[in-house]
């Protein structure tokens, strides 16, 4: 009879617990892991993180857009990046997420977008009485009534694509404002020049000057560059609707502003108030005086550079006999 010894191998189930511990996964909100999914259900699917417990994401958390079924987001057996939103509940279950992913890296493409200035192009979904409302790479979008130039009422934009600039970029705020005027402007005075005349209409006018159409884009007159004559309100000079000769006296791509003058198109001081008729008829030659006034300065200014470069040479090859 062979005598079997009890032999110690020196390893608990107590230590072998800890073993499996030691190379436990911790999950902690807001870690970003792969996952495959293994169950689609209704509302949600079951996702194996490597966790003991299936982790479960909610159908309302699998994207950045509305969805009505979670197949139109996930497949079963497909390996993907996930955001551990919640702690493991009472069963030991985390709750995950791709919105919150899809959310983070939007704002980061928006932020891109906006330092590179860009030009985004999107479709109007929902008006309220502020203004309009867009999608930018999911994230929802606001353009303030003033920021919206189309003679159109807002409620007829809904489904119009519309281009736009960015003017506020907030996501610890979640503001995303835009602006249609300003890309619409932006556009215009590629093919704009300061010192150039156009032909617009007034379209309103206020105490403090006239705001003008030029081909789709509103400038503003005001009221200190109507006349060299002193003006008491632009309603003495202009009615709504009137046809104008004006000048761009500036461009200001940035805060999209169109500067306009017919001061600076006057014959003869106070020519806007008493025969505005003959300031029309001699716009183009008085903007090219203006032209030629503006330009004296600065050629007057290199000449000046190219007198004191040659007098500075002149000075080096005097030393050098």
């Amino acid at each position: 009879m062979v005598n079997q010894e009890k032999v110690d191998i020196g390893f608990t189930h107590e230590d072998f617990a800890a073993l499996l511990d030691q190379y436990d996964y911790h999950f902690s909100p807001g870690d970003i892991v792969a996952g495959t999914v293994f169950s689609l259900e209704p509302r949600g699917a079951l996702i194996d993180i490597g966790a003991k417990t299936a982790a479960y994401i909610p159908i309302q958390e699998m994207s950045i857009n509305r969805i009505d079924t979670p197949d139109e987001v996930l497949q079963s057996n497909e390996t993907r990046e996930f955001y551990i939103l919640t702690d493991e509940n009472e069963e030991g279950q985390l709750t995950l997420s791709i919105r919150r992913i899809e959310y983070m890296r939007a704002w980061e493409r928006v932020r891109q977008l906006q330092a590179e200035d860009a030009t985004v192009r999107s479709a109007v979904f929902a008006t309220n009485r502020g203004g309009a409302l867009v999608r930018i790479e999911g994230l929802r979008g606001f353009i303030p009534g003033s920021h919206i130039s189309t003679r159109k009422p807002k409620e007829d934009l809904v489904g119009e694509e519309l281009p736009l600039k960015f003017l506020e970029v907030d996501e610890e705020r979640n503001r995303l404002v835009l602006s249609h005027r300003r890309a619409l402007v932006e556009r215009k005075m590629n093919r704009l020049e300061v010192g150039e005349v156009v032909v617009g209409t007034v379209r309103g006018l206020k105490p403090y000057g006239a705001f003008i159409d030029i081909g789709g884009v509103s400038g503003l007159l005001h009221i200190s560059e109507i006349s060299h004559d002193h003006i008491d309100t632009p309603h003495s000079v202009f009615n709504q609707n009137d046809e104008v000769k004006v000048m761009i006296i500036d461009l200001d791509a940035e805060r999209g502003r169109i500067s306009l003058s017919t001061k600076q198109l006057e014959p003869e001081p106070g020519d806007m108030v008493k025969n505005p008729d003959v300031v029309y008829e001699k716009a183009e030659e008085m903007a090219a005086r203006w032209r030629e006034q503006k330009l004296q300065p600065a050629q007057s200014a290199d000449a000046g550079l190219s007198q004191t470069a040659d007098y500075e040479v002149e000075e080096v090859l005097l030393a050098a006999e």
